[in-house]
């Protein structure tokens, strides 16, 4: 199994080791025979089909939405506490009727008395039905282990569980069938003598219409392969459906500590490695490209525009003078020495984006560190989003700090605007994105809707903690002194020649952007399929790599965009390296799209919205990552050369 890799293999591939999924709130549970496994129920997802390759939906519903008639534990069901990360991402666990205890088995049990309230009308079976129809899954966690499905990949032959089991399943004339027998095969692991653990939870779903429930409380479940299908009346009457259940105990040599690897299967890992490998070219050739200018042409060029400044020119005689006309036309951007470090348009705006940027680059690089070694683990849901709101709240202090200090080294008056812009504009703009999305699922009556209660602790944890932290950190960065430029700005600024065609603005963001984009769309691939799907993601090893070749390829490209910029004696550098890096979140929403047409098929209005809507977000908030990583890399870049030359 991947765990059980070298340690290089375990970087790029993630395989945590056993000892990483010992952490708080994660400690193994151990029973003793016959007592209590509890079984709780997730909401309801859509997913895929064997018949059908396509996403039909991505709004999930409460395992109890009144339609589905599903049996309640008595009492009604009641809620299993979360984490933030694990409501943000649409769980919803509830307590359910299923009494499961350990090594017992059960050949066939009720989940409940069939009565009249649990029976399926019109508009009910019309709506399951149409669940049916999409492909939606149900979603148990059996110790806190998902059930799923046995599937082989076709690929690589190898054995894993994909999470969920299908409501119902389509029958030869195309007619939804309920499945309401569950055949629950579960996997056990002796601890320590009469302490064991759950360590596997398989379910295989049948529509069986020969169920019934004794009066005197037993069941019968008739075969599955002789059993006729359940189809749900539509038309106007009223079906009564009796859920059953099974539960099969056996032993299983799998520790605890490993029982995640058969949910934690690699698709396709030959393409992530051409993947990686081929960013890595890209990377190397960029990398060789910066170097021969740093340590060649500049160098060259800063040699001979030292030795011509410590003539003096009136001295020189003509061939002299042909001379330094020569270097001027090989290398224009010392021309513009007086005017590179001029305060660009907006430059507020552009300092909240690259305030904002710092904080998101410091937290997604953060988080995937602590995923890469084994602080997120799987079975710790919600773990991966709590953490990163945590992060990105504490590291507001570094929003704030580089926002003002940008701002100061720019010339900036208007700090108080700086101040408050910081923590409030682009985290304004998600979470509004973010509130209105979740109106769609309010009004679908979704169990993914955020509740109001929930969006109050966001609410609080922004204003209470990220705002006062980002206000520190301004004040910290205004009291520093400005970043100074090496060369004094002209008053009267230079005017820029005609540009040739690949270097102005739009051909220039389509030609860089496209770059980072190519470092990393293959990992975007599996993200996308991983989130969309409901899959279990875990490869922060190539995710790691992948993050640190896109950082590499944003700062070389931008180094090159500004260095041709400031040869062609365009010295609007700022934003152009900021847009040009950012470019690829372009390509982020086109292969959204692309992808959207290819994976998925919305029957909705809703859905296509709750697509499109994040697919925007997303990509705005990778403009602001890369577009920040490309500013300072040119920065860092410019302050460099200007610094090497002498100015009089």
């Amino acid at each position: 199994m991947p765990l059980r890799r070298s340690p290089i293999y375990t970087l790029a591939l993630l395989s945590s080791t056993a000892s990483a999924f010992y952490l708080p709130g994660v400690a193994p549970t151990t029973y003793e025979h016959g007592s209590i496994v509890p079984l709780n129920v997730n909401p309801l997802t859509p997913g895929l089909s064997e018949k059908d390759p396509q996403l039909r939906s991505v709004v999930a519903y409460d395992y109890y939405y009144p339609a589905f008639r599903f049996c309640r534990p008595e009492g009604g069901p009641k809620d299993v506490s979360e984490s933030l990360g694990s409501i943000l991402f649409g769980d919803r666990i509830l307590t359910s009727p299923f009494e499961l205890k350990m090594r017992v088995n059960e050949t066939c049990k009720a989940a409940c008395e069939p009565t009249p309230e649990y029976a399926f009308d019109k508009p009910s079976a019309l709506f399951t039905n149409q669940r049916i129809r999409q492909n939606y899954n149900l979603n148990m966690l059996i110790d806190g282990l998902p059930a799923g499905q046995p599937y082989v990949d076709p690929s690589t032959h190898t054995d894993f569980t994909l999470r969920g089991f299908p409501l119902g399943e389509m029958d030869e004339a195309g007619q939804p069938a309920l499945n309401n027998h569950i055949d629950l095969i579960l996997y056990y692991h002796e601890a320590a003598p009469g302490k064991f653990r759950v360590v596997g939870v398989l379910a295989q779903p049948s529509s069986r219409l020969d169920n019934k429930r004794n009066p005197d409380g037993s069941a019968e479940c008739g075969k599955s392969s002789e059993s006729p299908r359940l189809y749900l009346d539509d038309q106007g009457g009223k079906t009564q459906v009796t859920f059953t259940y099974s539960v099969y105990w056996f032993e299983s040599k799998t520790a605890w500590a490993t029982r995640w690897d058969t949910y934690l299967h690699v698709f396709d890992p030959k393409i992530q490695w051409f993947s990686l490998i081929n960013s890595a070219i890209i990377v190397v050739f960029l990398c060789g490209m910066v170097f021969a200018i740093l340590t060649r042409a500049l160098k060259k060029d800063i040699a001979r525009y030292n030795r011509l400044d410590s003539f003096n020119l009136d001295d020189l005689s003509g061939s002299g003078g042909e001379a330094e006309d020569g270097v001027q036309e090989d290398s224009g951007w010392k021309l513009v020495h007086g005017d590179v470090f001029r305060t660009p348009k907006n430059p507020l705006l552009l300092s909240v984006f690259l305030g904002n940027g710092a904080q998101l680059f410091v937290m997604t690089g953060c988080t995937i560190v602590f995923a890469l070694l084994g602080f997120l683990s799987p079975s710790n849901r919600g773990s991966l989003g709590t953490v990163m709101i945590l992060l990105y709240t504490i590291f507001g202090f570094i929003g704030g700090y580089t926002s003002s200090r940008v701002y100061k080294s720019f010339g900036g008056e208007a700090w108080k605007r700086n101040i408050a812009m910081t923590p409030i504009m682009i985290p304004g703009i998600v979470f509004a994105t973010f509130f209105l999305l979740n109106l769609f699922l309010w009004a679908k009556g979704s169990s993914g809707a955020v509740p109001f209660t929930t969006m109050l602790v966001i609410l609080g944890i922004w204003f209470v903690i990220s705002v006062p932290l980002s206000f520190a950190g301004s004040w910290v960065g205004f009291r520093h002194a400005p970043i100074t430029p090496p060369v004094r700005v002209n008053q009267i600024p230079r005017q820029i020649p005609p540009s040739t065609t690949y270097l102005r603005p739009l051909p220039s963001m389509l030609l860089v952007g496209i770059l980072p984009f190519g470092a990393i769309f293959v990992e975007l691939f599996f993200i996308m399929n991983n989130m969309w799907f409901g899959k279990v993601y875990y490869m922060f090893g190539f995710l790691f790599l992948t993050y640190t070749i896109m950082i590499i390829t944003c700062a070389a490209v931008s180094v090159l965009l500004v260095y041709f910029l400031l040869c062609s004696e365009n010295y609007h550098w700022q934003w152009r390296s900021f847009t040009a890096a950012g470019a690829g979140a372009g390509y982020v929403f086109a292969n959204a799209m692309l992808y959207w047409i290819s994976k998925l098929s919305f029957g909705s209005f809703t859905s296509g919205m709750l697509y499109l809507g994040y697919s925007l977000l997303l990509s705005f908030l990778f403009f602001i990552l890369t577009g920040t990583i490309g500013f300072f890399s040119s920065w860092a870049f410019v302050q460099r050369i200007y610094g090497s030359i002498k100015i009089d």
